[in-house]
């Protein structure tokens, strides 16, 4: 084989062989070699198989990934893509036979293993497949249909889009394009972050790939081949947002068991066989857990456990997603999108995008621009976007054909997307406030000479557009004890930045907290307490109180709480502030929380973090419930048309996902800062790798 392996100053890995099958199983052996624990992790995820190793508090998780049948619909796609696309699926192959050879290697380097009792295992040719699905399975959010029927139920019908916004467990992103008349340079800037539940080791892998037919770098999806969501060939360059599109459906399905002890559902032609098998999830410490997998003729029910003996009758959810109905996933369009040079091509590869639904903004080093929406959302009754809806009704059923993808110019020199309604409108419910969105184009609009340094620069802005209704509400409460008007005062002084050394950022974050929890307490939300009939993997989509933090602009002015109520509430939060013990700065109690497989035992060693959830610098806590940070960049980059090596990227923590290795952390110190580090794209400034 002709691989070579080089790294830059942070252990990011280039790589370049002779043509793309040996560049995807030089990107497989690398990543497996660099993150085995990570790839593991992810693979039991996808198979529904953590708990064996993990323990009982990951059985949830493995119980519905069994239930919505991901490993059978990744088997089921790479069948499509061996049949439709065979160069695709061989390179998907490539890069299999790639992670399989340094898994070995890589599982030795990293602790995990040992302390789980984990052997390394093998990768199939469906797994990179599986681990896409599974990263993106709750993308699209449609928990939140079950908590618009509990609102629905709980609430009152005419409340469903109360609590409508950019919702606890949503992945959001910036992302924004400038053109070359408001740069210094002439060329295009494309520039954001994604952002997603901390991980450790991180979701993106920095990575370059080269080839005598392309030469790429970007941020890969650690187990998928590629650079998927964000990339720069040095002629183009394209990034992604979450449209916010709805394109998955819960049915009511109504089921009994049948004489031959098989599941019947009910549909439009009334009682028809479903699909139905036991698996068993294993659990280390704890007994094992028989799962009964039923799929209808709408997708796999992934709620209602049903009962034993002929006739009996019970009640459940199936779920229709895109890749279970088609057998498309998309993994056509990734080779395409690493060898393409204009946007053109770019735009012509993403026809055939599938999951999830993005909006996309590229430019290339022609002047050439793109601003669309990729991906498949299917046309259907508009109340299936809002709840779960009868199975046995027709009205419910997809139409044949998906619905059209917007697209739109690029003017007034930028483009922004930040997860508001937008281009994406049509296709979806419930979005994004406008804060990130609005503040990221007025910055843009400053300046005509726009740099990747400049440009960088804008991640970093703490601004919190949110906090104006809040602060309206706190200067209209009425006669208050002197301690709080003192806070009220400090805080209509307040410069609204959510600075992690800011004492007043601190005191407005304690406020809003009591404020949160006041009006999740007022008795007009009791049917929304307690726990709901759903599967634990759903509950982040169905407390209230973060659904009441995230929609406080809403409750404050309009809802079912009484405004002078409203006016109490808030009077009362800030006495309650004011008779308190003084807060701290904002970043010591909104720190950062990853998630880890493992986790980690000195959890106070997580640094301070600056933002919140609508500034740009997002960095997502559940105010009223806990400051502590667990959304935010999982990777910044800045792509710059003119240079690429004047580009910059970051990730919160390493290139390395082994405890120990100096790459392991070196950039969470940048990261933290908001800088970048440097994209190294000229050979002989890299360290090549040796054996």
């Amino acid at each position: 084989m002709s691989i070579e392996v080089y790294r830059d100053a942070y252990g990011v890995p280039h790589l370049r062989a002779a043509d793309p099958a040996e560049l995807a199983f030089a990107q497989g052996r690398v990543t497996a070699r660099d993150r085995a624990w990570q790839l593991e992790v992810e693979r039991h995820r996808a198979q529904g198989t953590t708990a064996a190793f993990l323990g009982a508090a990951e059985a949830g998780w493995d119980v519905f990934v069994r239930r919505a049948r991901l490993a059978d619909t990744a088997r089921r796609c790479l069948a499509r893509l061996e049949e439709h696309d065979p160069e695709t699926a061989d390179w998907v192959r490539a890069y299999v036979d790639g992670v399989n050879d340094g898994l070995a290697e890589g599982a030795r380097r990293a602790p995990e293993f040992a302390a789980t009792g984990l052997a390394a295992g093998r990768w199939e040719a469906w797994t990179p497949l599986a681990v896409w699905l599974s990263t993106h399975i709750l993308f699209a959010g449609f928990p939140t249909k079950l908590w618009r029927e509990r609102v629905a139920t709980g609430l009152g019908e005419e409340w469903t889009e109360l609590f409508a916004a950019d919702g606890p467990a949503t992945a959001g992103s910036n992302g924004w394009l400038v053109t070359g008349e408001r740069t210094a340079s002439g060329a295009a800037l494309v520039a954001g972050d994604p952002h997603r539940f901390i991980e450790a080791p991180g979701v993106y892998q920095q990575i370059r790939l080269s080839c005598p037919r392309y030469d790429v770098v970007g941020l890969a999806v650690p187990g998928v081949p590629g650079l998927a969501h964000f990339g720069h060939t040095g002629h183009v360059a394209w990034a992604i947002t979450n449209a916010m599109a709805d394109y998955q459906d819960l049915y009511r399905e109504r089921l009994r068991r049948a004489a031959d002890g098989g599941v019947e559902a009910y549909g439009p032609d009334g009682w028809r066989p479903a699909a139905a098998h036991t698996e068993t999830v294993e659990v280390s410490g704890g007994e094992p857990v028989t799962v009964e997998v039923v799929e209808t003729a709408r997708g796999p029910v992934v709620t209602g456990d049903g009962p034993e003996g002929t006739g009996a009758e019970w009640e459940g959810l199936s779920l229709r997603y895109v890749p279970r109905v088609t057998g498309l996933l998309g993994f056509e369009v990734l080779p395409r999108l690493l060898a393409a040079r204009t946007v053109d091509e770019v735009d012509t590869a993403l026809d055939g995008w599938v999951e999830p639904v993005n909006v996309v903004l590229a430019a290339d080093t022609d002047g050439g621009l793109l601003h669309r929406v990729a991906g498949h959302v299917p046309v259907r009754d508009r109340a299936n976007s809002l709840r779960p809806v009868p199975a046995w009704e027709p009205a419910h059923a997809w139409a044949a054909e998906p619905a059209p993808l917007p697209r739109a110019a690029v003017t007034d020199g930028y483009a922004v997307m930040a997860n508001a309604r937008g281009l994406a409108a049509p296709l979806g419910v419930e979005f994004a406030p406008p804060h990130r969105a609005d503040r990221i184009a007025a910055l843009l609009d400053g300046s005509a000479a726009w740099t990747p340094e400049a440009t960088a620069a804008v991640h970093r802005d703490t601004d919190n557009r949110a906090a104006a209704r809040l602060l309206a509400a706190v200067e209209a409460a009425g006669d208050l004890s002197p301690a709080a008007a003192d806070v009220r005062e400090r805080l209509l002084a307040w410069d609204r930045r959510m600075a992690a050394d800011s004492l007043d950022a601190g005191l407005f974050a304690a406020v809003r907290g009591a404020v949160v929890r006041r009006l999740a307490g007022h008795e007009v939300f009791a049917g929304l307490r307690g726990p709901a009939p759903y599967p634990e993997v759903f509950q982040p989509w169905l407390y209230l109180g973060p659904r009441v933090g995230l929609a406080l602009e809403t409750l404050l002015v309009t809802g079912p709480v009484p405004a002078a109520d409203v006016r109490r509430i808030v009077a009362g939060a800030l006495e309650e502030t004011g008779a308190g013990d003084p807060p701290a700065a904002w970043g010591a109690t909104h720190r950062l929380a990853p998630w880890q497989a493992l986790p980690d035992p000195d959890d106070d060693r997580w640094p301070e973090l600056g933002g919140d959830h609508d500034c740009v610098l997002s960095t997502s806590s559940a105010p009223g419930y806990t400051d502590r940070g667990a959304r935010a960049s999982a990777a910044r980059y800045v792509w710059d048309l003119a240079d690429r090596e004047r580009s910059g990227w970051i990730v919160p923590f390493g290139a390395s996902g082994v405890a120990g290795d100096p790459h392991h952390e070196d950039q969470l110190p940048l990261w933290l800062r908001g800088d970048l580090a440097p994209v190294t794209t000229d050979w002989n400034r890299l360290t090549k790798e040796q054996g």
